[in-house]
């Protein structure tokens, strides 16, 4: 049998204290900030339970170019047009192997002719990365085309560079776990009136030239001096040959090798001994004679329409 132990009455100073019964109010245990329901480590705010797939998930990519208005031009329908976060430039080889030092990138848009290591080089490097990066050349020049399938690139783009063909290279780029959209921004150009811009770049600042505005080309090496209604004479980068097949079907004809003029600003057509010329914007521009039959057989058409 087990004694019961005596009480003992506590001290003379706790049996001085009277204590009255608190009760907490009945809410919810408290929560740090960040720690709510559906905000575990790990969740982002807004990936709520449930909604898993609610963001489109977006890649990476890093463009490759020395001239700036083509630089530009290409983040810009990047950054606008898909969802690729983020759109990284460069404009040499070296600038480009910093930005691949620091992170790695789904895709990798990349110029041919370019100062120090050419896009081709640069495209060699790139493949023997542990995880390369797929490869886009977007460039003025077709030749080069073979000589990037060989090193492994997924598209080969001729500038400028329509939305429409952007997105093709994308999908060729990324498969399908990239959701790319089929439609651009509300508001925004169609793929062929973007492809009718022509970046240029004037005291620092890039802006576009529509096709609208331009009366002709004319071609120096391997650029064009694009000469605007406004006066304006821009260059840039692109063969005139490719600027032709662009532009022939809204009324741009050849009259000569290292010219492409707007039809409809042509405003006289005259022939002085063996010498045929057309007029346009004031000018007079030499017709050559490979291309005078051509260029009379459309005035005669105009003419027996009119």
């Amino acid at each position: 049998m087990i004694a019961a132990r005596p009480r003992t009455a506590p001290p003379a100073d706790e049996r001085a204290v009277v204590t009255e019964p608190v009760t907490e109010p009945a809410t919810a245990p408290a929560t740090a900030p960040g720690n709510e329901p559906g905000n575990e480590p790990g969740n982002e705010p807004g990936d709520e339970p449930g909604n898993e797939h609610s963001a489109i998930p977006a890649a990476s990519a890093l463009v490759i170019d020395d001239e700036t208005p083509a630089l530009d031009e290409l983040t810009y329908l990047l950054r606008t047009n898909f969802p690729i976060d983020p759109v990284h430039a460069a404009q040499n080889a070296s600038d480009a192997l910093r930005h691949l030092q620091k992170r790695r990138y789904d895709v990798v848009f990349l110029d041919v002719r370019m100062p120090e290591l050419n896009g081709i080089e640069l495209g060699n490097v790139l493949r023997r990365f542990a995880a390369p990066p797929a490869i886009v050349y977007v460039t003025a020049y077709e030749e080069y085309a073979v000589r990037a399938f060989d090193i492994g690139a997924c598209d080969y783009l001729l500038k400028p560079v329509s939305r429409a063909r952007l997105r093709t290279a994308l999908e060729r780029a990324l498969g399908p776990r990239v959701a790319l959209p089929t439609t651009g921004p509300p508001g925004d150009d169609s793929p062929d009136e973007r492809a009718d811009l022509i970046p240029v770049e004037t005291a620092g600042r890039t802006r576009f030239i529509s096709r609208e505005q331009v009366r002709w080309a004319e071609a120096e090496g391997d650029y064009v001096r694009l000469h605007t209604a406004d006066g304006g004479a821009h260059l840039v980068r692109i063969p005139i040959s490719h600027l032709e097949e662009r532009w022939s079907a809204y009324g741009f004809i050849r009259i000569h090798r290292g010219y492409l003029v707007s039809f409809k600003h042509i405003t006289e057509f005259s022939v002085t001994g063996s010498v045929h010329t057309v007029m346009v914007g004031g000018c007079s521009l030499p017709v050559s004679r490979r291309h005078v039959r051509d260029v009379r057989d459309r005035i005669l058409r105009v003419g027996r329409r009119s």
